[in-house]
């Protein structure tokens, strides 16, 4: 990687002497850049083109975070991430970098603790949640329903509530599917219209989600997110990378997940106000793929969830190539922000690199929107929040070097880390607990052994009834006797109501445990529909 430097870079030499205990060293203009941790939780963005440095300033940023103690969860979508978790080596560029800047003396190579996820455990722990903790709003976002396939998953949602019916893993989801098709005029009169059509087309994403990897996602033991949010005994924070090159193979799926992590962040963690430091920093990168063609009903919600999540004491910052990949509602709450070099070839590019530099607070001394497509690798327009949260004026910046590793481990280096992990015990063994599959199966069993002895007892009182008499002269005749033999359509009738009574007496006993267990009561969802737990 080679560095650039900005044009009238005033005086290196005071750009960086110490590291204030409250502010994370980003690079240096014609004087240092920081960004304040107490302001650190009112979000923040960072934005280039490909290749102009994007994931170092995340580097740097996820490693000012973990020396001030405060956790952090960041995708490696590249792969290059993972190089957090070992020490930087001495090169030339590097140094000379640190040099400019007047980062010399405070410049050291160190690794950072960090623990390494993986959706399909293969790479990391895997990072399962539970059907019911998704919800039916991002589930239906994920297997991409229309609003009428969306309100049959609500239904099922509200039936599995009522009736105790917990849904961990894909195959509880695809048992209570077909629950709901085999009751759907039964439970139209109940929830409103349910149409086996609708619940065939879900059915049918479901095999597709099943295909992408879901079932891997989908299960216990869920994730618990205070294992996201670990300091070590020293004092600093964790840093959890999530390992998703394989994962942007499903990029529904790797989005849906991130948000979901997002609500839970926002459901469990309790209200904190501004702290002195954020409890977790989350990097959501490859942001584009969370807003691209997402209902105006989600992005609401994500909207919400990103301006109330800050009180819990979480910044989220986005990584994206370019800003109006992110709407204007969500980019309006963003007030750290990082933009490396844009290009523009097409009009499209051309706007987007207006829209960028009318974000920033003007800078008399700095025509904007033609710095931005001069930025060399490395180097940045910085504003951060200062004072009572105002924007700084937006400056022409050299971001610092990373302490870390650049570039990947090697898959040994990674093995080690993993199997040293403070939580590969809690993770690594799938659960599979008793749950709507295995509930529904036995109703099943129960209904058809029911049906086959009310079979069996018609057809006894059947011979019974129609049975010969033997004479004392031995002829057998028939017994037209006391009583007489039943019309065809009342052994039929009898029958339909018997299965009937087994249908109500099953749905009876049902409610009844339902009524006695947690959750058979009314389940309180949150913003995104995930059941709120409470922290």
């Amino acid at each position: 990687m080679v560095f650039g430097g900005p044009e009238g870079f005033r005086d290196a030499a005071e750009a960086h002497k110490v590291q204030d205990a409250d502010k994370i060293f980003i690079g240096a203009s014609g004087k240092p850049e920081y960004l304040t941790l107490k302001l650190a939780n009112r979000h923040g963005l960072i934005t280039g083109a490909t290749g102009t440095g994007k994931t170092v300033s995340l580097q740097i940023l996820a490693e000012g975070f973990s020396n001030a103690g405060v956790p952090v969860f960041c995708a490696d979508v590249k792969g290059d991430l993972s190089g957090i978790a070992a020490s930087g080596e001495k090169k030339d560029f590097l140094e000379k970098r640190a040099a400019q800047i007047g980062f010399t003396d405070d410049y050291i190579y160190e690794d950072f603790p960090t623990i390494f996820w993986d959706l399909f455990g293969e790479q990391g722990h895997p990072i399962r949640a539970t059907v019911s903790e998704m919800g039916p709003l991002l589930l239906a976002r994920l297997m991409d329903l229309n609003p009428t396939q969306e309100g049959v998953l609500n239904v099922a949602f509200e039936l599995a509530d009522d009736e105790g019916l917990l849904l961990l893993d894909l195959k509880d989801l695809q048992a209570l599917l077909a629950h709901v098709s085999e009751r759907a005029q039964e439970l139209s009169r109940v929830y409103g219209n349910v149409s086996k059509a609708s619940v065939g087309a879900i059915q049918r994403q479901l095999l597709v989600l099943d295909r992408q990897g879901g079932d891997a996602f989908f299960g216990e033991p869920a994730l618990d997110i205070r294992d996201m949010m670990r300091t070590t005994r020293d004092g600093r924070g964790v840093v959890s990378v999530l390992a998703a090159d394989k994962l942007m193979g499903a990029p529904r799926l790797y989005a849906t997940f991130l948000l979901w992590l997002l609500s839970e962040l926002f459901e469990e963690l309790p209200e904190v106000g501004d702290p002195e430091k954020p409890r977790l920093v989350f990097f959501f990168d490859e942001a584009h793929l969370l807003f691209s063609e997402a209902p105006k009903a989600l992005l609401e919600k994500v909207e919400q969830v990103v301006r109330l999540i800050r009180s819990k004491g979480v910044g989220v910052y986005f990584v994206t190539q370019n800003p109006l990949d992110v709407p204007d509602t969500v980019l309006a709450q963003l007030g750290n922000r990082v933009q490396h070099a844009l290009r523009a070839y097409t009009p499209r590019e051309q706007k987007a690199v207006r829209a960028a530099a009318e974000t920033f607070r003007p800078n008399p001394d700095l025509d904007t929107e033609r710095t931005i497509m001069e930025l060399g690798v490395g180097e940045a327009l910085v504003s951060v929040l200062e004072g009572k949260g105002v924007p700084s004026i937006v400056q022409r910046t050299l971001v610092r070097p990373p302490s870390s590793r650049l570039g990947p481990l090697t898959a040994s280096e990674r093995r080690e880390i993993i199997t040293m992990s403070p939580v590969g015990h809690l993770y690594d063994e799938t659960v599979d607990r008793d749950s709507a599959f295995e509930v529904l199966k036995r109703r099943a069993e129960e209904a058809a052994r029911m049906e086959e002895r009310q079979q069996a007892r018609e057809e006894q009182e059947t011979e019974r009834r129609g049975a010969p008499r033997r004479t004392r002269s031995g002829f057998e005749i028939p017994d037209f006797g006391t009583s007489p033999a039943p019309a065809p359509s009342r052994s039929r009738t009898r029958s339909s109501r018997s299965r009937s009574d087994s249908v109500a007496d099953a749905a009876v006993k049902s409610v009844v445990r339902s009524l006695g267990s947690a959750l058979g009561r009314a389940l309180a969802r949150g913003v995104l529909g995930s059941i709120k737990r409470g922290f």
